[in-house]
């Protein structure tokens, strides 16, 4: 085990980005022209990366395993995106989003880099404006702002409810204007099968054409990870189907240590698991938290009678409702993190009070903003004295004005009228707060190597607040790694083309073909979705939204002997040589089965909870986290070494000098 090194600046933590950008090594202009880097992933984070290294002059050469970046996962981020503005004159700032993230992060974050997230947070704003991104706007043409959980500040910039959507439009446009240069060459319907290194740096990859099946070698100076969180090793997850994890884990079996692979945040509000056949789960967007309330019967034979069909909630009296986040938490109410949410909402379901048939949901409730809107719209128009329908027709248009789409969404799936009837919602998997250990340079272990967005572990710690992700996707791809990237290049404006036929590259390919042809050969019994769901509830069960020390041992035996199982029994049709989604998800489930195990030994030594790593041995007396910070305070990075039980921890410690570590309180 070492100690690692994150390379951040000294100085003042509000100083530190501004004299790293003031002392870093440059490119000029003319040597930018002969310097390639490839991007893997092209959502928010790998697109803007894309489209600002272009604009700056490198040769760029993005992979997408979609038929378009527009089909990047960064699309189902609804609710908004984090700046530090203060439109709202609430007393926002810099700071106070750094604060708000570290805390909601569970003190389990590296100070510096979410100090670096916030500052230039307020510039992500200004460039999606001068993209054209529609943010929504107040009555006198200032872009609007709500709130998300965890904060006491509006500072979400939203577009309805479809911000990720249209903030990729945006990096899809500027995306598209280097294309059109020629200074980028975009491979879709390819997917990374391997990083190339050569002589200790990262100097390519090798992708698969997913419709002609053909290995391609592909050499860059550098390389950039950017493809996304390995929440599907669930199985069932708010992530998009052909999400995975296979680009950092072939990157990590190079050498780039993973970090923090347990903490992963479990979403509140989603639609709730309706069958076993079932394959992806459906985000509700955080910000209908700003408006809807939570709650379930006081009495447990009104929920025993909901669950029979014997009972609606319309038919509950405001006195029988719980509204237990109202009442666990009254400073934060609803708007608490999706952490404390998750768990709040699992603890009144275990205890009878669920109102699905299966018992695993709760209510998210709109009448009161509703009625609210109601009032205040036909004051304003003039109507001093409403009837009861028209503050309920007025209150739907407010409400539709700002959730429409969500709400259109919910009653198409489920075929209820949220305007009408509660929504039904339950915690699901959402995103993984672990990812590739970086530097401050946003560098992994394997130098020239590179992880943003999701893909790394750096800003959120154990547990991401609402409309951080657009952040910290937009910050890295914009305005930060075009610096960092730039001071390594620096080394490499004499080293001219990468050459594809080094031994390198050849082991490479051979190692990827060597991987597909014992998955095409095994020609065993199940497919592969029959790994991936078993494996899916071995994770959920025993590595979930809770943990102990018995059912995580359990898991890591039980995931090693699902992965010999899949490598003696999957069968995966067609051939290698052509299209073939069933061999896409045999290799993306072989990774799974290599990550869970892993992810279950971090969840098993790190013997504290924190944010989204809930431990049951150690609560308080009230059931919330009990952190353990003289022997926990710092980030597990694991080092590959052969298989995921010799993996070997290697620890960055974190330093807490602008922040005081105390024990979150929402209440």
């Amino acid at each position: 085990m070492s100690v690692l090194d994150s390379k951040v600046p000294q100085g003042p933590i509000a100083d530190k980005w501004t004299k790293y950008k003031n002392e870093i090594d440059l490119v000029n202009p003319a040597n930018k022209r002969n310097i390639d880097v490839i991007v893997v992933g092209t959502g928010l984070a790998g697109g803007s990366a894309a489209a600002t290294l272009a604009e700056l002059g490198y040769n760029v050469k993005t992979f997408c395993f979609q038929d378009s970046p527009r089909r990047a996962h960064s699309i189902a981020a609804q609710g908004g995106i984090n700046a530090a503005k203060n439109y709202q004159g609430d007393g926002d700032s810099n700071y106070r989003l750094f604060y708000d993230t570290v805390k909601g992060g569970d003190y389990r974050s590296r100070e510096e880099n979410v100090y670096r997230l916030a500052e230039v947070s307020g510039n992500i704003i200004d460039q999606c404006v001068a993209q054209g991104v529609p943010f929504a706007r107040e009555y006198g043409g200032l872009l609007d702002n709500r709130s998300f959980g965890g904060v006491l500040v509006s500072r979400t910039f939203y577009a309805k409810g479809q911000t990720g959507q249209q903030l990729l439009l945006g990096a899809y446009s500027a995306m598209n204007r280097q294309i059109n240069r020629g200074k980028i060459q975009a491979f879709n319907r390819h997917e990374m099968m391997e990083l190339v290194v050569v002589d200790g740096k990262a100097r390519g990859i090798i992708a698969r054409d997913l419709v002609t099946g053909e290995i391609e070698r592909h050499s860059a100076h550098a390389v950039v990870i950017a493809s996304g969180g390995y929440g599907n090793v669930f199985y069932l997850s708010t992530n998009a189907m052909g999400s995975n994890v296979t680009a950092a884990w072939r990157t990590h079996k190079k050498g780039a240590f993973f970090a923090n692979p347990c903490y992963t945040q479990i979403h509140p509000t989603c639609i709730p698991v309706s069958g076993d056949l079932q394959a992806k789960l459906t985000l509700m967007s955080e910000s209908l938290r700003n408006d809807g309330r939570i709650w379930v019967p006081k009495k447990k034979e009104d929920s025993i009678a909901i669950r029979e069909g014997k009972l609606k909630p319309t038919q509950i009296d405001e006195e029988n409702r719980d509204y237990y986040l109202e009442r666990r938490y009254p400073a934060f109410g609803n708007l608490v993190p999706r952490d404390v949410a998750s768990r709040a909402a699992k603890e009144r379901c275990d205890a009878g009070f669920g109102v699905n048939k299966q018992g695993q949901a709760v209510y998210l409730d709109f009448k009161s903003a509703i009625h609210r809107y109601g009032k205040e719209k036909a004051f304003t128009s003039g109507h001093k004295n409403p009837s009861q329908e028209e503050i309920i027709r007025l209150g739907k248009q407010v409400v539709e004005s700002k959730y429409g789409n969500l709400f259109d969404m919910y009653q198409k799936i489920t075929d209820e009228n949220p305007y009408e009837t509660p929504m039904m919602i339950y915690p699901a998997v959402h995103y993984t707060m672990g990812g590739l250990w970086v530097d401050y340079d946003l560098m992994t272990t394997v130098p020239g190597c590179y992880a943003i967005g999701e893909a790394n572990f750096s800003d959120h710690g154990a547990n991401r607040l609402g409309a951080s992700a657009l952040m910290q996707g937009l910050a890295d791809g914009y305005f930060v790694l075009p610096y960092t990237i730039g001071n390594y290049l620096a080394d490499d404006i004499r080293t001219g083309e990468i050459s594809t036929d080094s031994k390198e590259f050849e082991e490479a390919e051979k190692s990827v073909r060597n991987t597909i042809d014992k998955l095409i050969n095994v020609n065993g019994e199940k497919p592969v979705d029959y790994f991936h769901r078993k494996l899916g509830l071995i994770m959920w069960n025993k590595s979930g939204m809770s943990r102990n020390a018995k059912g995580l041992e359990e898991a890591i035996h039980e995931i090693a002997e699902l992965r010999d199982e899949f490598y003696k029994n999957v069968r995966v049709t067609g051939k290698a040589e052509s299209k073939n989604a069933e061999l896409e998800k045999a290799t993306r489930v072989a990774d799974f089965l290599e990550l869970a195990e892993l992810f279950a030994k971090d969840a098993l030594h790190r013997n504290e909870s924190c944010g989204g790593h809930f431990r049951e041995e150690y609560q308080t007396e009230d059931g919330e986290a009990m952190r353990d910070d003289e022997n926990f305070k710092y980030v597990a990075a694991w080092e590959f070494k052969g298989k995921p039980s010799e993996a070997v921890m290697h620890k960055e410690d974190l330093n807490f000098e602008n922040i005081e570590l105390k024990t979150r309180s929402y209440k």
